[in-house]
């Protein structure tokens, strides 16, 4: 049991930690507008990361499967609210002197359907169902268990971006280096969410 715990924590940290729309938003979010003003968009994109994780509990991909458009549609919904929210943090303002800036940070509802909307959280909860699915007792208690594990380690993963944001914050002091920090952030996000919905053999 041990074993599978250690697979599944591994596994979670690196399909949810790698460089994605969601953790490419926190860290843009923490650099530009600072860790604190970043909680509730992280908040946000916990709650709505909860959502896809009972969403791929409860077999939304046999209703992708017997409905294609459907799932056409998140995507495409996913894809334009994450250029978005990518569009807003590259054309956020400079910090000023006091180390603040003027623009309003991505709120909670921003980070819930981002996340709510990303392809590639629902993609990642359905690998892990499929391939590390926790031995239990009955399918119910594995089912909720691996959900419960997974969600604990989407908080330190993401808590962990949105930090690594807060410690490139200094470079934004800087507004030619702040502009191509921001720009770079935006455009990772746009091509990591295009690169999830690209079909693998």
């Amino acid at each position: 049991m041990i074993e599978s715990i250690i697979s599944l924590i591994t596994a979670t940290s690196l399909l949810l930690g790698s460089p994605g729309p969601a953790p490419l938003a926190l860290a843009a979010t923490g650099a530009t507008y600072g860790i604190k003003n970043g909680i509730p968009f992280l908040l946000g994109i916990l709650s709505g990361l909860a959502i896809a994780i009972i969403g791929a509990t409860v077999g939304i991909a046999a209703l992708f499967s017997a409905f294609p458009n459907i799932k056409l549609i998140v995507q495409v919904a996913g894809v334009l609210y994450i250029v978005y929210v990518a569009q807003k943090i590259a054309r956020a303002p400079a910090l000023c002197s006091s180390g603040k800036t003027s623009g309003t940070s991505p709120a909670f509802i921003d980070g819930f359907i981002l996340n709510l909307l990303n392809p590639k959280a629902y993609a990642a909860f359905l690998a892990i169902f499929s391939q590390f699915l926790l031995p239990l007792q009955t399918d119910l208690l594995s089912y909720v268990t691996t959900a419960i594990i997974c969600f604990i380690v989407a908080v330190f993963v993401d808590v962990a971006w949105l930090v690594l944001g807060g410690v490139l914050r200094p470079f934004f002091e800087s507004p030619k280096s702040a502009r191509i920090l921001r720009l770079t952030f935006a455009v990772l996000m746009v091509v990591a969410v295009v690169f999830s919905l690209v079909p693998r053999k």
